[in-house]
This record gives C-alpha cells, sequence and structure tokens, in this order.
C-alpha cells in the first residue's frame, strides 16, 4: 500500500465538472493498493497518516498530529502509484492490486479514517477525477507499506 500525502489548507475532487469531496486544513491522500495488501497492512497505514506529528505547534515545530488539530482528510484512490518504470517507456502496473480487491481495501481504509477524523472525504474509486489543492508548505510524504510493516520495499 502506498500513499503520498500531501498538508493542505484546502483541497477538493471534482468528476465530471462537479465536486465530489472538499476539505479545509489537513491531509490530501493518494491511495494506492498493492497486489499483496490486506487489512492489517491497511489498519497499520491508517494508524500511521492519523498519528504523524507533522502539522506545526506553537513554536513552529512539526509537533502536531491530524487528530490534534481536528484536520480533515481527502482521500483519492490512484493505483499509478504502482506504476513500475524500470524497464522501457512506458510503465506497468502488474503489481497494482487487482480492481475488485483494491476497491475493497480502499473503502476499508477510508471506513478506518472515518472512525477517528470527524472528516472524510473522498473521490471515486476508478474514475476519471481533476484533483485541487494548495499544498502547505509544501509538505509532502511519500508512505510504503513495506516502510511501515518492516517488509522489505517492492520496487
Amino acid at each position: 500500500m502506498r500513499f503520498v500525502i500531501q498538508v493542505v489548507s484546502e483541497a477538493s475532487v471534482r468528476i465530471d465538472g462537479e465536486i465530489k469531496g472538499n476539505i479545509g486544513r489537513g491531509f490530501m491522500v493518494l491511495v494506492g493498493i498493492g497486489r499483496d495488501d490486506n487489512e492489517k497492512i491497511a489498519d497499520k497505514m491508517v494508524n500511521k497518516i492519523i498519528g504523524l506529528r507533522i502539522f506545526p505547534d506553537e513554536q513552529g515545530k512539526t509537533n502536531l498530529s491530524l487528530e490534534e488539530i481536528g484536520g480533515e482528510l481527502l482521500m483519492v484512490s490512484q493505483f499509478t502509484l504502482y506504476a513500475d518504470c524500470r524497464k522501457g517507456n512506458r510503465p506497468s502496473f502488474v503489481r497494482a492490486g487487482e480492481p475488485d480487491e483494491a476497491k475493497r481495501l480502499y473503502e476499508y481504509v477510508v471506513t478506518k479514517c472515518k472512525e477517528r477524523v470527524p472528516k472524510v472525504d473522498t473521490g471515486e474509486f476508478g474514475a476519471e477525477m481533476q484533483v485541487s489543492l494548495v499544498n502547505e508548505g509544501p509538505f509532502t510524504i511519500i508512505l510504503d507499506s513495506g516502510e511501515i510493516t518492516g517488509e522489505s520495499v517492492k520496487v
């Protein structure tokens, strides 16, 4: 599982010109599901993003979590996070999760986030979307489940 986490002051996702989801201060997260992912990995990833202490405290140090600031989440599925560009110029996506299982795990991640975060908006799995955001900092973090679970990161 791969998450690209961007600290935002606002973010939104549109489908066919209509806003599907929008948030204020918090994280816009691109969510990639891999072939070997499961609920145990998803739980660890959700705990990690909600606990990340990357918002500034009163002294300006990155010391506060999403929970502590009452932040919001915009979760957008993106299988292309599993692009393998090692050979040739056309990316391979063989390591991305099968669509039905990836959708189930994506929805599981969103449900788990909603248990702990007051506002969680989403895109639409598999849809063509336009994502807009104001990245604060800019501050972007990439999380790979191999780093979180202690397994080697597979490229």
